[in-house]
């Protein structure tokens, strides 16, 4: 999975609003704080409503295997269930502060100017979407609930307009957790606070944005037509946005809303002043209010309801104590070679890569556990942090994959199909880890030494590490083998992956109320940011496409004139060069759509072995999905550098992370480019399981 938990901010601001909550009488708004417990009451309500979707898809496998029944009903129930948790989760996640921002130039900033950031993002990009969608929202539940909607299945649910009652309420709720914490920010800017003015100022961002409007000045002379400057200035204004530090989400949907607007002034006229022509882009209130059937469409997506169960899956895991037991035993058979800690570390992120895959969850738990004893042993810096940084990204790649879920939903593909697809590229991927680093350790034995005094490992160890091997092994086949084999769906997997999960947490007796509760706020919290920004992303791309966006693409890609594999390569390039700047999440949502007709029409004779539909599509997502994994590693926002920063210990500095993750972004790019050179790498799996 490719699923991160809540990033690093600014941690003095965010103690300081945590702070707040749990000491109301610090506070003189009241009110806000009010709002604030209202929010997370009925957050804590909503989100053991996760536990009844996994009931639910166990109970679906068990009534189809063991009693030979089927329920379609139970298939609409889950998807009802992942709408009501994903939709309600995002006010509670805003309340948390966990949604995802760029905070490159944000954490360098003094409180003060963060709360003004705050409160000049809340009220000109989110409180119009939030306007939009209670508005449009209201008017598209009304409808159904006139009409009394019912499933479009005989066998289905009724009541329909239930569901969709949801998306109102749950913009009423997220205009509450915003309301909330624009008080808390400007009661915060009137008290006179010197701390709150330690760190840099506006200027900071403002000189960020002003480099961007130059670089949107310049591409505009790229283009001819109106359409085309409003597409480049809507994308290089969002880049730009990022950089204040505003939450991805919300920079996303305002963006579009406010292009929408631009491009509704110009197809009335209204900016002639400028010199350009009008447009006919059709782009109003109304128009863009048709939004609110893709957003139902993404709450109704039975696709999209293994996410919050793969990260339910991966998180419980953490809580097991899986790594820990396997580091112990590996640690005994590989760390007496030199260079073994660092294999130690690769082997344990592949195994957690096919059983949690939470980047970061991954990276974390393997720099706790692993980088200071690397350290101790004198393991070269760069290295044992590029170790730890590399093996934690595998999760990206490797199935089950929450990012593969969502690429297959994006480009209308089989999730089976793109999990089988992107096995073999994953585990290439970590034998070249591990090759290079059983070669760096040979020509460079300072810097990956072997501890004095080891003893060669007997039967006894090598039984450990079974023991410790073979439950995170099991659950990997159950997930992945059923999905293989054909007898569950991906969805059905993730629930599956999700009760096993728990299984080994009490078998290894780590089960408690308070980590259940923990692993349910964290997946309440995970889903819901990714969420968040489906939710923005379908603004975006709405704007996008009805300003021509797609055509204009697909016609720079198109000039270019370097041939079908020229143009894949070329993609593949700005996919790279995206990732400097852009998580993968963003870049899945609104770039990798936009490829599809352009991979179609390029005649690609990629094999299929007789079974595969469409080989070159699903070869090309496996590639951009291999270019996405460098994204977690390269600054200035590659989210692993910084979760790995959090818990290395002291002597470990940035400095030593940058340098350690290169040779491992060359090795992710020659793994890249095998699958390139060898398009059987991701189709020839998927079309032998046929």
């Amino acid at each position: 999975m490719a699923v991160q938990p809540k990033p690093r901010y600014d941690g003095d601001l965010a103690d300081t609003y945590e702070k707040v909550l749990e000491h109301p009488e610090t506070d003189t708004l009241p009110v806000a704080v009010g709002i604030d417990r209202v929010v997370k009451a009925v957050g804590h309500v909503v989100m053991v409503a996760n536990l009844v979707l996994i009931a639910a898809i166990v109970a679906q496998v068990t009534l189809r295997y063991a009693f030979n029944l089927n329920f379609p009903k139970l298939d609409e129930f889950q998807w009802h269930i992942y709408g009501l948790v994903t939709m309600i989760g995002v006010s509670y996640a805003l309340t948390t502060d966990s949604h995802v921002r760029v905070d490159l130039l944000h954490m360098q900033l003094s409180r003060r100017a963060q709360r003004i950031i705050e409160v000049l993002g809340i009220l000109l990009l989110l409180a119009p979407f939030i306007y939009l969608m209670i508005d449009q929202g209201f008017d598209y539940f009304a409808e159904s609930l006139r009409v009394n909607e019912r499933s479009s299945s005989a066998t289905g649910l009724p009541f329909r307009w239930a569901l969709k009652a949801v998306i109102p309420i749950s913009f009423v709720l997220l205009g509450l957790a915003a309301l909330a914490r624009l008080l808390h920010d400007l009661h915060a800017l009137r008290a006179v606070n010197p701390s709150e003015r330690e760190g840099r100022g506006l200027w900071l961002v403002l000189s960020a944005l002003a480099g961007f409007a130059v670089v949107a000045w310049g591409l505009t002379f790229l283009v001819e037509t109106t359409e085309e400057m409003l597409v480049i200035a809507m994308f290089v204004s969002f880049i730009g946005l990022l950089f204040t530090g505003f939450p991805v989400a919300w920079t996303l949907a305002g963006t579009g809303i406010v292009f929408c607007f631009i491009a509704y002034l110009f197809d009335w006229g209204y900016m002639s002043w400028t010199g350009l022509e009008d447009t006919f882009t059709g782009l109003d209130y109304l128009t863009l209010g048709a939004v609110v059937n893709r957003i139902y469409a993404t709450m109704s997506n039975a696709v999209l309801v293994a996410l919050p169960m793969f990260i339910f899956m991966g998180l419980m895991l953490d809580e097991s104590g899986v790594a820990e037991r396997l580091m112990t035993a590996m640690t005994r058979l590989f760390g007496t070679v030199r260079g073994g800690l660092a294999i130690t570390v690769t082997l344990i992120g592949i195994i957690l890569a096919a059983s949690t895959g939470i980047v970061g969850a991954s990276v974390v738990l393997l720099g706790v556990l692993s980088l200071p004893a690397m350290v101790a042993h004198g393991y070269s810096k760069p290295l044992a942090t590029g170790v730890v940084a590399a093996s934690g990204t595998l999760g990206i790649l490797i199935p089950p994959s929450i990012m593969l879920v969502i690429m297959a939903d994006q480009m209308a593909l089989s999730v089976g199909d793109l999990f089988m697809a992107a096995a073999i590229p994953g585990m290439v991927l970590g034998v070249i880890y591990l090759v290079y680093i059983f070669i760096f350790a040979l020509l460079n034995p300072a810097a990956a030494p072997a501890p004095e005094g080891a003893r060669t490992p007997d039967w006894a160890v090598i039984r450990d590490v079974g023991i410790a091997v073979l439950p995170p092994l099991g659950l990997i086949l159950a997930v992945l083998g059923s999905i293989f084999a054909g007898i569950t769906t991906p969805t059905e997997a993730s629930g599956i992956g999700a009760i096993g999960a728990t299984l080994l947490a009490i078998a290894y007796r780590k089960l408690t109320w308070a980590k259940t509760w923990n692993v349910l706020k964290a997946t309440f919290n995970t889903t819901a940011y990714i969420f968040a920004i489906f939710l923005g992303a379908t603004v975006f791309s709405f704007v996008l496409r009805e300003l021509g966006g797609d055509e204009l693409i697909e016609h720079m890609v198109a000039s270019t004139g370097l041939g079908p594999n020229g143009t894949i390569i070329f993609i593949l390039f700005v996919v790279f060069l995206l990732g400097f700047v852009l998580d993968w999440i963003e870049i899945t949502l609104i770039v990798l759509p936009l490829m599809r007709p352009i991979v179609n029409g390029l005649g690609l004779d990629i094999p299929g072995f007789g079974s595969i539909d469409e080989p070159a599509l699903i070869w090309f997502v496996i590639l951009v999905a291999v270019t996405l994994q460098t994204s977690f590693l390269t600054p200035p926002v590659g989210f692993s550098l910084f979760y790995l920063k959090g818990v290395a210990p002291e002597g470990v500095r940035l400095s030593h992370i940058y340098r350690g993750i290169v040779p491992f972004v060359l090795l992710q790019l020659l793994g890249l480019s095998l699958v390139f050179v060898w398009p059987a790498l991701a189709t020839w799996l998927p079309a032998v399981a046929y």
